[in-house]
């Protein structure tokens, strides 16, 4: 966006206030669904696009939400022509892996739905109408994805129980 067409100061503002409540719930899902670095950057294309058409996602229900699919979106067009499976950093760069370092692979290994809800209701503590309501489901739909991930997941690392 140009200077030109720049949003109004108080725009400005409610845009500011924006960012700071979602900005952290964003970088969530998008993580979760590409991964650390790549989830970062879809994010950040998700918010330069709402900065852009401010006047249009400031209106709606659930912009976060849209923005989500946005940042999505835009991340599978730019690694169209790749397979790019997510990227969750735990190897020796790091002082202590965020997790088990074979839950890597596995999460990398789930349907992009599946690894979304488990990362969101199991990892991030989001409760299933909070996924619900910010993917635009139901919540027996986040909640079938979530058992199937935890279920795939559990056989893949040979947990039982």
């Amino acid at each position: 966006m140009t200077a030109d067409h720049a949003p109004p100061v108080s725009a400005v503002d409610g845009f500011e206030a924006f960012v700071a409540a979602h900005d952290r719930r964003l970088r969530q899902a998008l993580t979760a669904a590409f991964g650390i670095d790549r989830g970062r950057e879809a994010a950040a294309d998700a918010f330069a696009y709402a900065w852009e058409h401010w006047d249009r996602v400031a209106g709606m229900a659930n912009p976060a939400g849209y923005l989500y699919v946005v940042g999505r979106d835009r991340h599978r067009r730019r690694f169209r022509n790749r397979v790019a499976k997510p990227v969750f950093d735990v190897g020796p760069g790091r002082p202590e892996p965020w997790c088990e370092p074979a839950l890597a692979g596995q999460l990398a290994g789930l349907s992009d739905r599946e690894r979304v809800a488990v990362m969101l209701v199991n990892g991030f503590e989001w409760s299933l109408a909070e996924v619900a309501e910010f993917l635009g489901v139901s919540n027996s739909t986040v909640q079938t994805h979530a058992d199937r991930a935890m279920a795939k997941l559990r056989a893949g690392m040979g947990v039982t129980s």
